[in-house]
């Protein structure tokens, strides 16, 4: 057996120390330090066989030489899922799933074990198996291939796919497990940088995908150390407003696919429902016209959204003026009101703004910027914008409304949803000729004021 080796691990951030010290140099945390055993004994090999196989080392080839056929992908049968990831699962990957507590992590990936035509294992650290069935007979009642295991040490996961052979492995979650060559907490630092090598490790020789859950910290990044994110090949993020029945799969790194992709997802009591129309729920249906309200025309990957923007300007009561934004950056908001107030000469600097996008979601998109001017402009004068009026533009620092990417298939949704007029940026190249919808070029927020309000 070889020496025990040990080193000093920050618990917060994962730096390590030679020894012991109250504070980390890192992330200047106090009492985060603790002792962990580093080595225990020679590693052996996830399958307990493999050490007697020979190993065939591999070899360089030239770029011409390597095989460039299109990577098979399993398809989930969940087409939001399938986008998000690009395609479906590629074989041998890894995917790491995070998200806030209670957001519905575990129900979405049982719901899609569930559905999957392959044969799948699902790994659960945190809930037992009654849990498991009581949740799976609520979101659908047959579920044929679906194996469910209650276990937390990854050598006992591993005897138990050997004797399984599952086509796609589900561990719930990564925090949970630990492993025997590492003599710390389930959850540690060194533990889930193990736990994780491991699933990698049977991943990519046995070519089965492995989905892991992991749990985040309060300041929304996932727990344990940054090269979690650094080692998977997939990194997924699942957020929504407690208060809001949507959920968004969010990608956030993806080696097969986009990392700009959105899938939607509404929470029902049999699970999660896929939302195939998003602009659908973005836009609410109201039958009067309002002040204070624009439509974006956004792309969230390859997908073209229309959202809603919902603006209230108000006479400031108390001394300093509010600045509130849900749903947009309140930075990018501040320096909107400061061209309306420098460029055009809008007196906003006395009062309350107050901005929201709605259906609980967030965008950070610089094309929506024309629609918030024009929701503030609305609010602040009191006169409504059309309801089949939208926009598609930035607006920069001095005034001028510049333009965006993919200009074509934002109109072109424009005009599948029924507007009847977009304002875009004079400097956009439209080859495109789209007959179903006005587009009115503008180049200075004054234009859009006089078109609007006139």
């Amino acid at each position: 057996m070889a020496k025990l080796k040990t080193s000093f691990f920050c618990q917060n951030c994962g730096a390590q120390y030679a020894r012991w010290q109250g504070q980390c140099n890192s992330c200047k945390e106090w009492n985060t330090i603790v002792e962990e055993i580093i080595q225990k004994e020679e590693k052996s090999s996830w399958k307990p066989t493999a050490s007697s196989e020979v190993k065939k080392a591999a070899k360089p080839l030239k770029i011409a030489e390597i095989d460039a056929a299109q990577e098979v992908r399993m398809n989930t049968t969940d087409e939001e899922l399938n986008r998000v990831l690009g395609g479906g699962i590629v074989p041998g990957s890894l995917t790491l799933l995070g998200g806030e507590p209670g957001i519905g992590k575990s129900t979405l990936l049982l719901q899609i074990s569930l559905k999957l035509p392959y044969k799948t294992l699902y790994v659960s650290g945190e809930e037992s198996q009654k849990q498991i069935k009581m949740r799976a007979e609520r979101i659908t009642p047959n579920g044929d291939n679906c194996y469910i295991l209650t276990e937390t040490k990854t050598q006992n996961i591993f005897r138990q796919i050997q004797e399984i052979d599952p086509e796609i492995v589900i561990i719930d979650s990564i925090q949970t497990l630990h492993t025997d060559f590492i003599e710390s907490s389930p959850g540690s630092i060194s533990q889930i940088r193990e736990c994780t090598a491991e699933l990698i490790k049977f991943a990519k020789e046995s070519n089965v995908p492995v989905i892991l859950i992991g749990h985040i910290t309060k300041d929304g990044s996932i727990a344990g150390p940054k090269i979690l994110e650094h080692m998977v090949d997939t990194v997924l993020q699942f957020e929504g407003d407690r208060n809001h029945v949507y959920r968004i799969l969010r990608s956030l790194k993806n080696r097969f696919g986009s990392t700009a992709e959105l899938g939607i997802y509404e929470m029902q009591g049999s699970g999660l429902r896929e939302v195939s129309n998003p602009s659908e729920i973005l836009l609410s249906h109201r039958e009067e016209e309002l002040s204070g309200t624009a439509i974006a025309s956004t792309l969230e990957g390859m997908r073209p959204l229309m959202i809603e923007i919902q603006a209230l300007v108000s006479t400031a009561v108390y001394g300093t003026p509010q600045r509130s934004a849900t749903g947009y950056n309140a930075k990018r908001l501040n320096m909107l009101l400061a061209v309306l107030e420098k460029r055009a000469g809008f007196r906003l600097g006395l009062k309350d703004v107050f901005l929201n996008v709605t259906g609980g979601i967030s965008v950070d998109d610089p094309a929506i910027d024309l629609a918030v001017v024009a929701a503030i402009l609305s609010s602040n004068e009191d006169i409504s914008v059309r309801k089949d009026v939208c926009f598609a533009g930035e607006v920069g620092l001095s005034g001028e409304i510049r333009p965006v990417n993919r200009v074509e298939q934002r109109i072109q949704e424009a005009e599948k949803l029924g507007f009847s007029t977009i304002f875009v940026s004079k400097y956009n190249k439209i080859a495109t000729k789209f007959p179903g919808i006005k587009i009115i070029l503008v180049s200075k927020i004054e234009e859009v004021v006089s078109e609007l309000f006139q």
